[in-house]
């Protein structure tokens, strides 16, 4: 089992941060797209090559975004009709996500197998996530996937207090 962590900036202007190990040394590196339409996040390896990217569709009716792992779309994460709360679902062949994942609390898994376990840790300046990868030939699906629901989440917070 391999233990990475995910700790965000407050008011990072350039929506840049990095994923680190147990030993704090930076594994991934996340760049967003600041400003640029369409949104994206590239997730960039130790040695700085792109593994990953989330891109938000720009037109659709509801909000969509797209996760690609070494140019292979793996998922999709939708935005539901819904009236009263914001709901969400995901579109993978064999990934399921399965927990509290707005809240981050959730499992990762693959054609019935746990790969992977996320959970918020509470109490730090900034959105931090213990990541718990149980099959590391999916770190990067794994990771891509956090990146891709908080990026979700920032779009839905964004919306909601754009609203108020």
């Amino acid at each position: 089992m391999k233990e990475l962590y995910i700790k965000q900036k407050i008011l990072s202007i350039n929506e840049k941060f990095t994923v680190k190990d147990q030993q704090e040394n930076d594994v991934y590196y996340v760049e967003g797209s600041f400003l640029k339409i369409p949104k994206s996040f590239s997730v960039l390896n130790a040695a700085g090559s792109e593994v990953a990217l989330i891109t938000k569709k720009v037109f659709s009716f509801l909000p969509k975004f797209h996760v690609e792992v070494n140019g292979q779309e793996v998922l999709t994460i939708k935005k539901e009709l819904s009236f009263f709360k914001a709901r969400y679902s995901i579109d993978a062949a064999g990934i399921e996500v399965q927990g509290n994942w707005w809240d981050m609390e959730f499992e990762v898994s693959q054609y019935g197998e746990v790969v992977g376990k996320v959970n918020k840790e509470w109490f730090k300046w900034g959105d931090s996530y213990k990541v718990q990868v149980l099959n590391e030939e999916m770190e990067t699906i794994i990771i891509a996937i956090v990146v891709a629901i908080d990026c979700v989440k920032a779009d839905q917070a964004a919306t909601s207090s754009a609203t108020t």
